[in-house]
């Protein structure tokens, strides 16, 4: 029997299948997410790109202000400021690692208590977190001057219960005062970056399901036991991504040194800008900045790829 509309005309099902949108409609949606990687791609050519090209560039020219800089492949100058500040490198990897190790000593325990046991005080301890933001970095580490300062409550009560003592036998402070010493700038670091550790482990430590840790006490695991084996596995997404956000930044970092540090405590970043700003060796600077980004990309590769978290290379 055959089936008829109202009308007496077979339903459209009966009449064969409804023909598709046109092979060039179809084509125009499946680029429609290209078109609109678009403006990311050409933000990335004109102010990534380009910039980059220029220093490479830069940094294998020769010459002076005076004369003028000519491009003539002279890749010596990378040898030559290597040679001379690898110094300067070493010590800027050695503060990034300490201020990061204490970030994330800092930041996890402070990560987990909002996640876990903030209840309704969360929103509030957050804001507390992202706080600093809205004040200038420059003014926050201004401020560490004062809090640092010879006379100040800090020092005076590290004095009091003999602590600068350890730390000048560690050759991380110089007699009584912590100012312009290697601690000064990591807890400067420490300070300025620890918010960029805090919210990517809240993030990770949000997302785990509380009813692991409920199976994890059903079978008679201890609360240790549980964070060993439960919590801090899940939350490694986090750690290596805190870590990197940290680390990357602290590392090429120049304020803290410059305000917070002596002449024996400047890191590369303040040699970069010495030399782009002040001795106008703009080779030399340029052949820096390659250095030190060549040196962060070789050590986050290999961290992530030891971390287990190949999949964020």
């Amino acid at each position: 029997m055959t089936l008829t509309t109202t009308h007496g005309e077979p339903p459209a099902s009966a009449a064969g299948p409804v023909p598709g949108p046109p092979a060039a409609a179809r084509r125009r949606k499946k680029l429609v997410p290209y078109w609109l990687l678009v403006p990311g791609i050409l933000w990335l050519l004109v102010f990534f790109a380009a910039p980059l090209v220029y220093q490479a560039s830069t940094s294998l020219q020769t010459g002076s202000l005076e004369e003028g800089f000519k491009l003539t492949w002279h890749f010596g100058t990378y040898a030559d400021a290597l040679s001379e500040y690898y110094p300067q490198f070493l010590r800027s990897v050695g503060y990034a690692t300490a201020a990061t190790v204490l970030c994330l000593v800092l930041g996890y325990p402070l990560a987990y208590l909002i996640a876990f046991r903030a209840g309704r005080w969360r929103n509030l301890l957050m804001i507390l977190v992202i706080a600093p933001f809205f004040t200038s970095f420059l003014i926050r580490t201004l401020a560490w001057k004062t809090i640092l300062s010879d006379g100040g409550i800090v020092v005076s009560t590290l004095d009091s219960l003999h602590v600068l003592g350890l730390t000048n036998a560690l050759g991380i402070t110089e007699g009584h005062r912590v100012l312009a010493t290697p601690l000064a700038v990591v807890c400067g670091l420490t300070y300025n970056f620890l918010p960029f550790m805090i919210l990517p482990l809240y993030t990770s430590l949000e997302r785990i399901d509380s009813r692991l840790h409920e199976a994890a006490g059903d079978l008679y695991a201890r609360p240790l036991t549980t964070f060993r084996k439960v919590t801090f596995p899940l939350s490694m997404p986090g750690v290596v991504a805190g870590t990197l956000l940290t680390f990357i930044p602290a590392a090429g970092d120049y304020i803290n040194a410059e305000l917070l540090g002596s002449t024996d405590q400047k890191m590369i970043g303040n040699v970069i800008q010495s030399q782009f700003l002040r001795v106008l060796d703009y080779p030399t600077a340029a052949a820096l900045s390659f250095i030190l980004m060549a040196a962060i990309l070789a050590l986050v590769t290999l961290y992530i790829r030891k971390s287990g978290t190949e999949e964020l290379v």
